[in-house]
């Protein structure tokens, strides 16, 4: 992954009024634990208008999905429900040659409710940009727990300990 395709990601999305929120291996860094990550994961609000948004400003990029969907296929709630359930779809990726190094991932639901999500979001520095917002650490954990992967097994341990030694909010 290269800092500086990140940074025309989270630029462009940003240009265009794309509401995201990091996930994955970024924010799992975000949150104190050091781990290789070779993709960029994205949340986006699920918005239609929005969705066009994103897929014309990832477009300006040279990223489109790996596989023949169209932004108005993905903008249709009941085509992605159709995907998740008869293919087991949990994200849409994209690949730009212009970024060969930088994948982006895209999930096919809100793993969450966005409004709140994104008034919790962590936010940070990432890549030169400032103000990125990153999934909670609460919310990251737990969308890692659902996925349950062989490869999250060590993101959960760590992020557990990080949520112990978080302070309490009274």
């Amino acid at each position: 992954m290269r800092a500086e395709s990140v940074r025309a990601i989270l630029k462009v999305l940003s240009n265009a009024n794309v509401r995201f929120l990091v996930a994955g291996g970024l924010a799992v860094n975000a949150h104190g634990v050091v781990r290789f990550t070779h993709d960029v994961d994205l949340v986006i609000q699920l918005v239609p208008e929005r969705i066009r948004c994103a897929f014309d400003a990832l477009l300006r990029l040279g990223y489109r999905p790996s596989v023949p969907v169209t932004a108005e296929q993905f903008a249709d709630e009941a085509t992605r429900k159709g995907w998740i359930e008869e293919k087991g779809m949990q994200v849409l990726n994209f690949w730009s040659d212009q970024h060969q190094e930088t994948p982006l991932d895209v999930f096919v639901t809100e793993p969450f409710l966005f409004d709140a999500e994104y008034e919790r979001a962590t936010v940070r520095a990432l890549a030169g940009m400032e103000d990125v917002r990153f999934v909670s650490l609460q919310t990251l954990l737990q969308m890692k727990e659902a996925a349950n992967r062989k490869k999250d097994q060590g993101d959960i341990e760590d992020l557990r300990l990080r949520l112990k030694e978080e302070p309490k909010v009274e």
